[in-house]
Protein backbone atom coordinates (compact mmCIF):
# COMPACT_ATOMS: atom_id res chain seq x y z
CA UNK A 1 0.00 0.00 0.00
CA UNK A 2 1.06 3.53 -0.74
CA UNK A 3 0.10 7.03 0.35
CA UNK A 4 0.57 9.93 -2.00
CA UNK A 5 0.76 13.79 -0.15
CA UNK A 6 -1.30 15.90 -2.11
CA UNK A 7 -0.30 18.61 0.27
CA UNK A 8 2.61 20.71 0.43
CA UNK A 9 3.80 18.46 3.80
CA UNK A 10 2.44 16.11 5.66
CA UNK A 11 3.25 16.15 9.76
CA UNK A 12 4.75 13.30 11.00
CA UNK A 13 4.59 14.14 14.61
CA UNK A 14 3.36 17.06 16.97
CA UNK A 15 4.34 17.28 19.71
CA UNK A 16 4.73 20.42 22.70
CA UNK A 17 8.61 21.00 24.24
CA UNK A 18 9.20 23.12 26.78
CA UNK A 19 6.09 25.20 25.90
CA UNK A 20 6.77 25.36 22.45
CA UNK A 21 5.14 23.79 19.71
CA UNK A 22 7.31 21.52 17.25
CA UNK A 23 6.71 19.79 13.92
CA UNK A 24 8.29 16.84 13.32
CA UNK A 25 9.73 15.61 9.91
CA UNK A 26 7.52 16.52 6.52
CA UNK A 27 7.09 14.86 3.64
CA UNK A 28 7.78 17.12 0.48
CA UNK A 29 4.91 17.31 -1.98
CA UNK A 30 3.93 14.38 -4.61
CA UNK A 31 6.61 12.28 -2.65
CA UNK A 32 5.44 8.26 -2.28
CA UNK A 33 5.88 6.64 0.98
CA UNK A 34 5.15 2.95 1.66
CA UNK A 35 2.34 2.25 4.40
CA UNK A 36 5.19 -0.22 5.89
CA UNK A 37 8.02 3.14 5.84
CA UNK A 38 8.50 3.72 10.30
CA UNK A 39 8.41 7.47 9.09
CA UNK A 40 5.20 7.20 7.75
CA UNK A 41 3.55 5.28 10.64
CA UNK A 42 4.04 8.40 13.15
CA UNK A 43 3.23 8.33 16.98
CA UNK A 44 3.58 5.22 18.72
CA UNK A 45 4.91 2.96 15.89
CA UNK A 46 4.69 -0.66 16.66
CA UNK A 47 6.89 -1.72 12.91
CA UNK A 48 8.23 -4.60 13.77
CA UNK A 49 6.24 -5.70 16.62
CA UNK A 50 4.57 -8.70 16.68
CA UNK A 51 1.01 -8.71 18.92
CA UNK A 52 -1.45 -11.66 19.72
CA UNK A 53 -4.83 -10.25 20.17
CA UNK A 54 -7.69 -12.43 22.59
CA UNK A 55 -10.88 -12.22 21.51
CA UNK A 56 -10.18 -10.33 18.23
CA UNK A 57 -12.92 -11.70 15.81
CA UNK A 58 -15.16 -8.80 17.25
CA UNK A 59 -15.96 -5.97 19.19
CA UNK A 60 -13.25 -3.96 21.02
CA UNK A 61 -10.75 -7.17 20.54
CA UNK A 62 -11.45 -6.55 16.85
CA UNK A 63 -10.81 -2.85 16.59
CA UNK A 64 -7.30 -3.19 18.98
CA UNK A 65 -5.79 -5.92 16.36
CA UNK A 66 -6.60 -3.68 13.21
CA UNK A 67 -5.25 -0.63 15.30
CA UNK A 68 -2.46 -2.41 16.01
CA UNK A 69 -2.03 -3.29 12.45
CA UNK A 70 -1.72 0.12 11.83
CA UNK A 71 0.96 1.29 13.94
CA UNK A 72 3.19 -1.69 11.90
CA UNK A 73 2.69 -4.62 13.81
CA UNK A 74 1.81 -7.97 13.13
CA UNK A 75 -0.84 -9.65 14.83
CA UNK A 76 -2.17 -12.94 15.25
CA UNK A 77 -5.79 -13.11 15.60
CA UNK A 78 -7.58 -15.37 18.11
CA UNK A 79 -10.83 -16.86 18.10
CA UNK A 80 -13.02 -19.34 20.83
CA UNK A 81 -14.72 -20.98 17.52
CA UNK A 82 -15.41 -18.83 14.45
CA UNK A 83 -12.55 -18.98 12.15
CA UNK A 84 -15.12 -17.12 9.79
CA UNK A 85 -14.83 -13.79 11.56
CA UNK A 86 -11.57 -14.11 12.57
CA UNK A 87 -10.06 -14.43 9.06
CA UNK A 88 -12.08 -11.38 8.30
CA UNK A 89 -9.78 -9.63 10.81
CA UNK A 90 -6.92 -11.64 9.21
CA UNK A 91 -7.48 -10.27 5.73
CA UNK A 92 -8.32 -6.67 7.20
CA UNK A 93 -4.60 -7.10 8.90
CA UNK A 94 -3.27 -8.51 5.44
CA UNK A 95 -4.48 -5.01 3.49
CA UNK A 96 -2.89 -2.96 5.64
CA UNK A 97 0.52 -4.72 4.85
CA UNK A 98 1.20 -6.61 7.96
CA UNK A 99 1.22 -10.08 8.59
CA UNK A 100 -1.45 -11.76 10.25
CA UNK A 101 -2.34 -15.31 11.35
CA UNK A 102 -5.87 -16.63 13.44
CA UNK A 103 -5.23 -19.00 16.30
CA UNK A 104 -8.49 -20.95 17.80
CA UNK A 105 -8.83 -21.72 21.38
CA UNK A 106 -11.49 -21.92 24.24
CA UNK A 107 -10.10 -19.81 27.51
CA UNK A 108 -12.10 -21.72 29.62
CA UNK A 109 -10.01 -24.73 28.70
CA UNK A 110 -6.45 -23.76 30.69
CA UNK A 111 -4.82 -27.18 29.59
CA UNK A 112 -4.42 -25.95 26.27
CA UNK A 113 -2.68 -22.75 27.36
CA UNK A 114 0.75 -23.98 26.97
CA UNK A 115 0.36 -25.34 23.53
CA UNK A 116 -1.54 -22.04 22.22
CA UNK A 117 1.49 -19.83 23.58
CA UNK A 118 3.70 -22.19 21.86
CA UNK A 119 2.28 -21.93 18.61
CA UNK A 120 1.87 -18.65 19.06
CA UNK A 121 5.72 -17.63 19.81
CA UNK A 122 6.13 -20.20 16.99
CA UNK A 123 4.31 -17.80 13.99
CA UNK A 124 7.15 -15.23 14.13
CA UNK A 125 9.48 -16.30 16.39
CA UNK A 126 8.48 -14.22 18.98
CA UNK A 127 5.90 -11.99 20.59
CA UNK A 128 5.95 -8.29 21.87
CA UNK A 129 2.77 -7.44 22.71
CA UNK A 130 -0.40 -9.55 24.61
CA UNK A 131 -3.69 -8.31 24.72
CA UNK A 132 -6.22 -10.55 27.24
CA UNK A 133 -9.25 -9.54 25.41
CA UNK A 134 -11.51 -12.65 25.87
CA UNK A 135 -14.53 -12.28 27.75
CA UNK A 136 -18.11 -13.74 28.28
CA UNK A 137 -20.95 -12.18 27.19
CA UNK A 138 -23.60 -12.83 29.52
CA UNK A 139 -25.63 -9.35 28.50
CA UNK A 140 -26.83 -10.68 25.28
CA UNK A 141 -28.32 -14.42 23.72
CA UNK A 142 -29.30 -17.42 25.84
CA UNK A 143 -26.18 -16.66 28.47
CA UNK A 144 -28.55 -13.18 29.78
CA UNK A 145 -30.56 -15.86 31.25
CA UNK A 146 -28.40 -17.76 33.43
CA UNK A 147 -29.08 -17.26 37.25
CA UNK A 148 -26.77 -15.04 39.37
CA UNK A 149 -24.75 -17.84 40.33
CA UNK A 150 -23.52 -19.38 37.10
CA UNK A 151 -22.79 -15.76 35.75
CA UNK A 152 -20.44 -15.33 38.18
CA UNK A 153 -19.21 -19.08 37.61
CA UNK A 154 -18.52 -18.02 33.98
CA UNK A 155 -17.04 -14.49 34.40
CA UNK A 156 -14.06 -16.02 36.94
CA UNK A 157 -13.64 -19.29 34.49
CA UNK A 158 -13.66 -16.91 30.86
CA UNK A 159 -12.36 -13.49 31.97
CA UNK A 160 -10.78 -14.14 35.29
CA UNK A 161 -9.09 -17.01 35.08
CA UNK A 162 -7.94 -16.61 31.56
CA UNK A 163 -6.34 -13.10 32.06
CA UNK A 164 -4.30 -14.43 34.95
CA UNK A 165 -3.17 -18.07 33.21
CA UNK A 166 -2.44 -16.38 30.21
CA UNK A 167 -0.64 -13.59 31.72
CA UNK A 168 1.38 -16.17 33.56
CA UNK A 169 2.83 -17.89 30.98
CA UNK A 170 3.40 -14.54 28.70
CA UNK A 171 5.26 -13.33 31.05
CA UNK A 172 7.65 -15.89 31.69
CA UNK A 173 8.03 -15.63 27.67
CA UNK A 174 8.70 -12.22 27.70
CA UNK A 175 11.03 -12.18 30.50
CA UNK A 176 13.02 -14.39 28.51
CA UNK A 177 13.28 -12.20 25.76
CA UNK A 178 14.11 -8.99 28.29
CA UNK A 179 11.19 -7.29 26.55
CA UNK A 180 7.10 -7.65 26.20
CA UNK A 181 3.94 -6.05 26.76
CA UNK A 182 0.67 -6.93 28.49
CA UNK A 183 -2.51 -5.14 28.38
CA UNK A 184 -5.44 -6.24 30.24
CA UNK A 185 -9.12 -5.80 29.79
CA UNK A 186 -11.28 -4.24 33.20
CA UNK A 187 -14.26 -2.11 33.77
CA UNK A 188 -14.49 1.59 34.70
CA UNK A 189 -17.48 0.85 37.14
CA UNK A 190 -15.22 -1.66 38.63
CA UNK A 191 -13.75 1.33 40.86
CA UNK A 192 -17.48 3.35 40.90
CA UNK A 193 -19.68 0.76 41.49
CA UNK A 194 -23.01 -0.16 39.50
CA UNK A 195 -26.38 -0.92 41.10
CA UNK A 196 -27.83 -4.14 39.84
CA UNK A 197 -27.05 -7.67 39.38
CA UNK A 198 -24.50 -7.05 36.26
CA UNK A 199 -23.17 -4.77 37.68
CA UNK A 200 -22.13 -6.87 40.76
CA UNK A 201 -21.16 -9.66 38.52
CA UNK A 202 -18.91 -7.66 36.52
CA UNK A 203 -17.90 -5.17 38.85
CA UNK A 204 -16.65 -8.49 41.08
CA UNK A 205 -14.27 -10.16 37.88
CA UNK A 206 -12.82 -7.16 36.20
CA UNK A 207 -12.03 -5.69 39.92
CA UNK A 208 -9.71 -9.40 40.25
CA UNK A 209 -8.40 -8.23 36.63
CA UNK A 210 -7.83 -4.94 37.99
CA UNK A 211 -5.65 -5.73 41.07
CA UNK A 212 -4.12 -8.29 39.45
CA UNK A 213 -2.72 -6.11 37.01
CA UNK A 214 -1.16 -3.77 39.27
CA UNK A 215 0.46 -7.04 41.19
CA UNK A 216 1.69 -8.52 37.86
CA UNK A 217 3.33 -5.63 36.99
CA UNK A 218 5.49 -4.84 40.14
CA UNK A 219 6.55 -8.96 39.88
CA UNK A 220 7.61 -8.87 36.12
CA UNK A 221 9.41 -5.60 36.14
CA UNK A 222 11.37 -3.94 34.38
CA UNK A 223 11.56 -6.15 31.60
CA UNK A 224 7.79 -6.62 31.05
CA UNK A 225 5.40 -3.73 31.14
CA UNK A 226 1.60 -4.41 32.34
CA UNK A 227 -1.04 -2.23 32.03
CA UNK A 228 -5.18 -2.30 31.88
CA UNK A 229 -7.65 -0.25 29.88
CA UNK A 230 -11.15 -0.04 31.80
CA UNK A 231 -13.72 1.34 29.23
CA UNK A 232 -16.57 3.16 29.91
CA UNK A 233 -19.96 2.55 28.15
CA UNK A 234 -18.89 1.28 24.65
CA UNK A 235 -21.29 0.37 22.00
CA UNK A 236 -20.16 -3.29 21.49
CA UNK A 237 -23.43 -5.88 21.12
CA UNK A 238 -25.03 -4.75 23.91
CA UNK A 239 -25.06 -1.30 23.45
CA UNK A 240 -26.39 -1.78 19.87
CA UNK A 241 -29.80 -3.22 21.12
CA UNK A 242 -30.00 -1.63 24.46
CA UNK A 243 -33.37 0.22 25.42
CA UNK A 244 -34.07 3.92 25.22
CA UNK A 245 -33.76 4.41 29.21
CA UNK A 246 -29.98 2.64 28.99
CA UNK A 247 -29.54 4.80 25.95
CA UNK A 248 -30.54 7.94 28.01
CA UNK A 249 -28.77 6.76 31.19
CA UNK A 250 -25.55 6.51 29.33
CA UNK A 251 -25.53 9.95 27.90
CA UNK A 252 -26.93 11.16 31.33
CA UNK A 253 -23.65 9.99 32.94
CA UNK A 254 -20.99 10.39 30.57
CA UNK A 255 -19.55 14.13 30.48
CA UNK A 256 -19.27 13.63 26.33
CA UNK A 257 -22.79 12.55 26.25
CA UNK A 258 -21.77 9.51 24.09
CA UNK A 259 -21.35 6.34 23.77
CA UNK A 260 -17.70 5.27 23.13
CA UNK A 261 -16.33 3.42 20.40
CA UNK A 262 -13.81 -0.13 20.08
CA UNK A 263 -11.90 2.45 18.36
CA UNK A 264 -11.68 5.13 21.07
CA UNK A 265 -10.30 1.63 23.51
CA UNK A 266 -8.04 0.41 20.42
CA UNK A 267 -6.28 4.29 20.00
CA UNK A 268 -5.31 4.30 24.04
CA UNK A 269 -4.26 0.40 23.58
CA UNK A 270 -2.04 1.43 20.27
CA UNK A 271 -0.37 4.02 22.94
CA UNK A 272 0.25 1.83 25.64
CA UNK A 273 2.00 -0.99 23.33
CA UNK A 274 4.07 1.57 21.98
CA UNK A 275 7.51 2.46 23.30
CA UNK A 276 5.48 6.27 23.88
CA UNK A 277 4.66 4.61 27.27
CA UNK A 278 7.34 3.03 28.33
CA UNK A 279 7.70 4.57 31.41
CA UNK A 280 3.64 3.43 32.39
CA UNK A 281 3.27 0.20 34.26
CA UNK A 282 1.05 -1.35 36.63
CA UNK A 283 -1.68 1.55 35.95
CA UNK A 284 -5.46 0.85 34.75
CA UNK A 285 -6.26 3.62 32.78
CA UNK A 286 -10.15 4.76 32.46
CA UNK A 287 -11.34 5.35 28.67
CA UNK A 288 -14.67 6.29 29.71
CA UNK A 289 -16.10 9.53 27.97
CA UNK A 290 -15.17 11.38 31.49
CA UNK A 291 -18.00 9.64 33.71
CA UNK A 292 -16.76 10.06 37.60
CA UNK A 293 -19.70 8.82 39.46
Amino acid sequence: MEIRCLFSFAVEKIWLRNGQLSIGRSIPIGKTVSSRSPSNLGFANLDGKTAVVTGSSSGIGRAIALELAVAGADVVIHARESIKDADEVKQRVEQLGRRSKCLLLDVSQSEEFPEFIDHAWSVWGKVDIWVNNAGVDLLTGEAAKLPYDQKLERLFEVDVRSTVLLSQLVAERMTDQSAGCILNIGWDQADRGMDGPSGELFATSKSAIMGFTRSLAVSVAPDVRVNCIAPGWIKTAWGETASGEWQDRVLRETPLARWGTPEDIAKLARFLCSDEASYITGQVINANGGAVR
